[in-house]
């Protein structure tokens, strides 16, 4: 089942979410405005890289099999449905990455189908396509490293 959200133009926001028919978001009345709501998960995974660094100790580490703690946050956009007021609901998007997660938690991620490379880059796509199958809003895919500070974000 695809969720959808309410169709927004591409883009980054531009501006403060501005009420439509000029309500007050704040009253309780009809507003529209162009939201964003997220879900955040973590896995575990090892993996290898072939880096072409010049420092050999650091590329030697980097072929070895090593692992990392992963977190991701996944987010949807678009206007808040009139009826329910959610852009989506929160449960679809935890089920969904209840279905991914097990694909990439406690594997090596050199052997998970479709990843590629695993690098952060390759890791948030992987996310992004397996999320925009459901969630037409998909607005944003982040891959993180909490431990070390690197990062990747994609963005629609």
């Amino acid at each position: 089942m695809k969720t959808s959200a309410q169709q927004f133009p591409a883009g980054p926001p531009q501006g403060e979410l501005a009420p439509s028919g000029g309500s007050n978001p704040r009253s309780g009345g009809a507003w529209g405005p162009r939201c964003e709501v997220s879900q955040k998960f973590f896995f575990d995974a090892a993996h290898t890289l072939k880096r072409t660094l010049e420092d050999a100790e650091e590329v030697a580490g980097s072929r070895r099999i090593h692992g990392h703690t992963y977190h991701a946050e996944v987010s949807v956009a678009g206007n808040a449905d009139e009826d329910t007021g959610m852009v989506v609901d929160l449960a679809h998007l935890r089920n969904a990455i209840a279905v991914l997660r097990p694909r990439l938690d406690h594997h090596l991620l050199d052997e998970v189908e479709g990843l590629g490379p695993p690098t952060l880059e390759n890791l948030a796509a992987f996310i992004w396509r397996a999320m925009a199958q459901e969630f037409s809003g998909l607005w944003q895919v982040r891959v993180w490293r909490e431990g070390i500070g690197d990062s990747c974000t994609l963005r629609a």
